[in-house]
């Protein structure tokens, strides 16, 4: 018989008990017996058994009861509940307890070692069978363990091969992953970079505006540039519960295709303007020469109105050019709410005509900017001429000015046919028109372009709110002088 295991009598001294006490002993048990509910706590303590046998009362205690506390602790436990009551109710009251054996009156020695024994056998059967789970349990997590790192090594080599830079954060902007592309990249000479906070690692002032600008969330736009004229788009991207990563292409030859685009689109225009100049000169003399006849007349005012769309073109492709270039560096200190009356004065006739509501509405703190007048007012006059066109007669539009911080905020609304969602985005490129336009607003698409560049220029920043069918609205952030 197996001489270690222990068994623990939890019942009230009685007849039963010694007889309980004699058979066990006999078969060789070894034994603890306890008559009240701390003293089982503190058997359990010093030395769990292998099984209990608890009386139906224990000190004045129910033994159900017990039993179940038992069997929060110890799920495992075998238990054998002694009750002096048989028949449905006492049956009843073992199973909600879930104890793993019954015992009753009358008792023989023989019934009461086989009940120990099966009970003994079952928790036995019941420790293999967790054994093996938890063996099967684990070598299975030890599988996923090998492909997880196997999975993680192709990541890895995925990463670190591709040839756009990336840069993996953690929530601190600390860098958890970075190829080799971004070493290149940055020049760090193979540093270890890997734990290092990002701002010290890599001291690039467009990396850090980029961190900066993504506070909010993702950023898919922003260039790095760089002294030897490399430069590169970078995206910032959350990633949830990690951090968020930094993904940078090489544009550079993008740039230079756009740079040779504007520079021939430049000349061109320049080498426009000189005939351009000439047809308007000698279509004036033609109207000196001699008497025309009426058909002659709307001839030559239809030719010189297209002339002259067509030098305001040219004018807006090398004013573009200039922007570009980087040839706008003059600077005065300017009223931007001068700038807008002057404006609306000029339009007065157009918004006269439509019969337009203009409202204007002014902050009394406007702070003044340090800019080039000119190019402020050619932004005011396209971004109000743009309202005035789309908006229909007796329409509506805001003009808004407010400070925002040390930022001047200026909003143009109006209430015409709105921009398409999905040509927002493109909305201040270079002869791109909104497809909904109306046919008769007439339009070379560089206006908006212009006002890009201008913006820009400034270190500020615009970009459109519209919704089809109510409106648009652009918006533009100018830094105030101080």
């Amino acid at each position: 018989m197996p001489k270690h295991d222990l068994i623990l009598l939890a019942m009230d001294a009685s007849p039963t008990l010694d007889l309980m006490e004699r058979a066990l002993h006999a078969s060789d048990y070894e034994l603890a017996t306890t008559h009240d509910h701390a003293g089982l706590d503190r058997i359990i303590q010093q030395s769990i058994p292998a099984l209990m046998i608890i009386g139906e009362h224990l000190g004045g205690e129910d033994g159900f009861s017990i039993s179940m506390d038992v069997l929060e602790r110890f799920p495992t436990m075998p238990i054998i509940l002694y009750s002096e009551k048989t028949g449905s109710d006492a049956a009843a009251k073992v199973i909600r307890a879930g104890v793993s054996g019954f015992l009753h009156p009358p008792l023989r020695i023989n019934d009461i070692v086989e009940e120990v024994q099966r009970n003994l056998s079952r928790a036995s059967k019941l420790g293999d069978w967790l054994r093996r789970e938890v063996k099967r349990t684990t070598a299975s997590l030890e599988q996923k363990a090998k492909i997880s790192e196997a999975e993680r090594g192709k990541l890895e080599a995925i990463i670190s091969n591709i040839q756009d830079g990336v840069i993996v954060l953690d929530e601190s902007h600390h860098i958890l992953l970075a190829n080799k592309i971004v070493q290149e990249i940055f020049n760090l000479n193979g540093a270890p970079i890997v734990g290092g906070y990002l701002k010290d690692i890599i001291p690039n002032a467009d990396l850090s505006a980029l961190i900066d600008r993504a506070r909010n969330g993702a950023l898919k736009y922003h260039e790095i540039n760089f002294d030897d004229g490399r430069v590169f788009n970078a995206q910032y991207t959350p990633l949830p519960r990690i951090g968020s990563a930094v993904t940078m292409q090489d544009i550079s030859y993008l740039k230079e295709i756009d740079r040779l685009k504007n520079d021939f689109i430049h000349t061109v225009s320049h080498d426009l303007r000189s005939p351009l100049t000439s047809i308007l000169g000698y279509m004036e003399l033609i109207g000196r020469s001699g008497p025309l006849n009426d058909s002659q007349q709307e001839f030559l005012g239809r030719l010189q109105a297209s002339v002259q769309h067509m030098t305001s073109l040219v004018n807006d492709l090398l004013d573009l050019g200039r922007l570009e270039s980087g040839f706008d560096t003059r600077r005065e200190t300017v009223d931007l709410c001068n700038v807008m009356e002057y404006s609306l004065n000029v339009f007065d006739s157009q918004i006269k005509s439509k019969s337009l509501q203009v409202i204007t509405e002014f902050s009394p703190n406007i702070k003044s900017l340090r800019a080039n007048p000119i190019r402020i007012r050619q932004m005011i006059d396209n971004l109000v001429g743009n309202a005035i066109k789309y908006t229909p007669p007796n329409g509506r539009i805001l003009l808004n000015i407010v400070m925002q911080e040390n930022q001047i905020v200026l909003r143009v609304t109006d209430s015409g046919p709105g921009i398409p969602a999905d040509e927002q985005t493109r909305i201040f490129d270079k002869f791109f028109r909104a497809s909904n336009r109306p046919r008769d607003v007439e339009g070379s698409g560089l206006g908006l372009a212009i006002v890009k560049s201008i913006v820009e220029s400034h270190q500020g920043r615009v970009w459109v709110e519209s919704k089809v069918g109510v409106g648009s609205t652009f918006v533009v952030l100018l830094p105030a002088h101080d």
